[in-house]
């Protein structure tokens, strides 16, 4: 049995690559941001993959597809806030469009595992 088989998903590691690049980019960001605009870029992009994580802890896969769900919207608030980020001139708009581009790929990645669970079911092997 393999417990830990959302570290196999390629969204799932698509998503820490986007938390690390998110981390980078906020360090450029003025201190007073530092419990406002960073703190919710922080908790919206560490959800993602933590939400795909969860999900891949429960046994329904109803539950799997609400947690992916989660991490969708946690995506869209990331994609928001970085481009508030660069019209604020915290990060450029280059930045601005890799993240993006990585926002994208990810979103892709969940709708079609949401798609994928809701067809044929999970198939994970977690039981618990």
């Amino acid at each position: 049995m393999n417990y830990f088989y959302f570290k196999k998903l390629d969204v799932y590691n698509y998503s820490k690559e986007l938390v690390k690049y998110i981390y980078f980019l906020l360090k450029k960001f003025p201190k007073e941001e530092e419990y406002a605009l960073c703190n919710q870029l922080c908790r919206a992009v560490i959800s993602v993959p933590s939400n795909i994580a969860e999900g891949f802890g429960r046994a329904s896969s109803k539950e799997k597809i609400h947690f992916i769900d989660i991490a969708y919207g946690s995506l869209m608030e990331v994609e928001c806030q970085i481009e508030i980020s660069a019209e604020l001139g915290y990060v450029s708009y280059e930045e601005q469009h890799a993240v993006s581009k990585q926002v994208e790929v990810i979103a892709r990645l969940l709708y079609s595992l949401r798609f994928s669970i809701i067809k044929n079911g999970d198939n994970s092997q977690w039981k618990p």
